[in-house]
């Protein structure tokens, strides 16, 4: 038996002012053949990172590609995707014949005229190995989750948790489906229902929580071999960007139709309740500063580089210095000149620093102010589940009580090794400000006294209805009251 894995993801916020080059690949994931790390898997690499693992116990051979993948941005360039595109489909016809292909991709990539792009490469994928090669595909359930795709491969599977701690879990069920169906064992079926709806699904609160345990609950019972829920991706301006749920069955068709229909109506009645209640600035940094339990975290979502934002929008920060905040700290805030301006200042040094508020008008003002380094680290990463991420040159600065982590790496806040890796202990302060919509719950939720979740003037708005869509296919709720949510696949 013989197998191919490869990877290409980002996540495309088509509203961004950054532009994805080749070079934000190189500064994330920009792995050749065999060069994968043996530690853990990187940005959506879990499959070919599970396969590699296990392909003596299974008895197949792994024929491995490359895998390439960049942090949130804007859309990717045209070039560069085409250059990783033709490079892995190249690897993939080198390595015919295939009994089984498995892709690591996020599922909401955009490039310059392709606003489909993990379609496009499945279906070119699909071109070379033909029909009887079994395709299996992770994605991240902030997908899209087009029909081209659907049609192009055998088996997809989303990760189920957000904040997305299952990526290797689910990795290890998509090989175990890919190998079932190879050597006999199942004929996996696929069903999408539509649920025409944009919202936000963060599996720490009660009602997503129970849904997402009912999905684990039917998966290997009655021929149900996987339940997904594609969430969307709000900021991604394509067709098809609306919540789906997924079902894969074993052989019967009906069955899957059936159980897909009952878990988007499900789905459909929970819109408008799968949010948490956000606070304005104002607010929250008041309820922070008066709270008799600590840490209280901060969560600003609209400013996450995890969805494409810039990571320096200065408001919160702004407002905590000007109620005379004590004990708090901020992070991340991208900015790789301030950066190498405390380390041309050195450790321990005060002086005049203008920082944050620099990629465009959602970002905010600058800060200026006069600042103490308190700790400069070279090359640092954090942790997000078994993945380590790049920070870069990190500086954390203080102005008065407040702390501020300073990054060269655009990224959101993930693991607690982002205050760690400057000599903030994040268990000590009262306040924790973090750059991230729900992924800090993993490391920060556990360590956490209160959340609050601040609605900022940063880009990625949680209303929706403000977002200036022109391609989304309409109806949608809530940009529509009225829509025709149904099974389309």
């Amino acid at each position: 038996m013989r197998l191919f894995s490869a990877t290409i993801a980002t996540e495309t916020n088509t509203f961004s002012p950054l532009p994805t080059s080749l070079d934000a690949f190189k500064e994330s994931v920009w792995l050749r053949p065999g060069e994968h790390p043996d530690d853990a898997p990187r940005m959506c690499t879990a499959p070919l990172f599970v396969a590699r693992k296990r392909a003596k116990q299974e008895g197949y051979t792994l024929i491995e590609g490359s895998c390439f993948a960049a942090s949130p941005a804007g859309t990717v360039n045209r070039d560069a995707y085409e250059f990783m595109r033709d490079e892995v489909l190249d690897q993939l016809k080198a390595a015919l014949p295939l009994d089984g292909v498995l892709f690591g991709l996020h599922g909401a990539m955009v490039a310059h005229g392709y606003d489909d792009v993990e379609g496009d490469i499945l279906e070119r994928a699909r071109a070379i190995v033909g029909p009887d090669c079994v395709i299996g595909v992770e994605l991240d359930p902030h997908c899209h989750l087009t029909l081209k795709r659907m049609k192009n491969a055998d088996i997809v599977i989303l990760y189920k948790e957000f904040p997305h701690t299952d990526v290797q879990d689910r990795a290890e069920d998509l090989l175990d489906l890919v190998l079932r169906t190879i050597r006999g064992e199942v004929k996996p079926v696929m069903s999408v229902y539509d649920c025409r709806q944009i919202s936000s699904y963060p599996t720490t609160l009660p009602l997503m929580r129970g849904f997402v345990d009912r999905m684990f609950a039917l998966e290997g019972k009655d021929g149900i071999l996987s339940v997904s829920a594609a969430h969307c991706f709000p900021y991604g301006d394509v067709a098809e960007l609306t919540g789906r749920i997924l079902v894969v069955a074993d052989g019967d068709k009906a069955k899957a139709d059936a159980l897909a229909t009952r878990l988007g109506e499900e789905f459909v009645s929970m819109r408008g309740k799968t949010m948490p209640e956000y606070h304005s600035i104002a607010s929250g940094v008041q309820q922070s500063i008066e709270s008799n339990v600590s840490p209280v975290v901060m969560a600003d979502p609209a400013d996450n580089a995890g969805g494409g934002a810039p990571s320096d929008n200065t408001s919160i920060l702004r407002e905590l210095i000007a109620k005379d905040a004590q004990d708090a700290a901020v992070g991340p805030i991208w900015d790789p000149l301030a950066v190498r301006l405390c380390f041309d200042a050195g450790l321990g040094a005060t002086f005049p620093l203008r920082f944050g508020g620099k990629i465009g008008p959602t970002s905010g003002q600058p800060i200026d102010a006069m600042v103490e380094v308190t700790a400069l680290a070279r090359d640092c990463r954090q942790s997000f589940g078994p993945t380590t991420v790049p920070l870069g040159d990190c500086a954390a600065i203080r102005i008065g009580g407040v702390k501020v982590v300073l990054i060269s790496n655009r990224t959101q806040a993930l693991g607690l090794e982002l205050f760690r890796n400057v000599g903030i202990e994040p268990t000590e302060q009262k306040i924790l400000l973090v750059k991230s919509t729900n992924h800090f719950m993993a490391a920060f939720g556990p360590i956490a006294k209160k959340v609050l979740y601040i609605e900022s003037d940063a880009p990625l708005s949680r209303t929706y209805e403000k977002i200036p869509f022109t391609k989304v296919q309409r109806p949608i709720w809530p940009l529509d009251k009225e829509t025709n949510p149904g099974l389309i696949f």
